[in-house]
């Protein structure tokens, strides 16, 4: 190839390469962006069966077992700012001749009630166990009230005397949180 072609097939290539076209970039679009991570977490989970309503020193009979739960993570200031929903599965299984009634009380530091939430479980069977499923959707006000909160105290009661009983109460959560920074 001679010289001056070999120039010039460089000087095109190059001239190409520098002057291609280039839309403007607008960086204030930075701004914009939002940021929407999903985080899912298990929740709370038991299995209650018929010693668990009896006090195992005295003997005596409980119609209501509790639980407390810490959830210190609710109440950062990251969580109550960005926080937008909040969606709690809960799973039970009930193989009890019983209904059962399940209450979710989230308190703050000072037990004061920010949110509840009451799910009545109808009687199952040995041979043929309930299973029920609740989705509990919380957003706006009640994400708000959420956010306060740095426990929940779960009771399950059973509205009436237990005797003799076979099965077991079965409970699997996770809650799916929505955040939006």
């Amino acid at each position: 190839m001679n010289k001056p072609l070999y120039l010039l097939f460089w000087s095109a290539l190059i001239m190409v390469c520098f002057t291609s076209c280039v839309k403007d970039t607008d960086f204030d679009q930075a701004d914009d962006i939002v940021i929407t991570p999903v985080l899912e977490l298990d929740f709370i989970y038991f299995a209650l069966d018929e010693n668990d309503y009896f006090n195992p020193i005295t003997g005596e009979q409980l119609l209501t077992v509790s639980d407390t739960t810490s959830l210190n993570f609710l109440d950062g200031t990251f969580v109550q700012e960005d926080l937008k929903r909040a969606e709690f599965l809960f799973r039970f299984e009930n193989s009890v001749n019983l209904d059962f009634i399940t209450e979710f009380r989230f308190l703050n530091d000072n037990n004061v009630l920010k949110y509840e939430l009451v799910i009545d479980i109808p009687a199952g069977s040995t041979t043929a166990p309930l299973l029920l499923e609740h989705i509990e959707n919380i957003e706006d006000q009640g994400i708000i009230d959420l956010t306060r909160a740095s426990k929940v105290v779960v009771n399950v009661t059973v509205p009436t005397s237990i005797e003799n009983i076979e099965g077991a109460l079965n409970l699997q959560s996770k809650t799916t949180y929505f955040l939006e920074i």
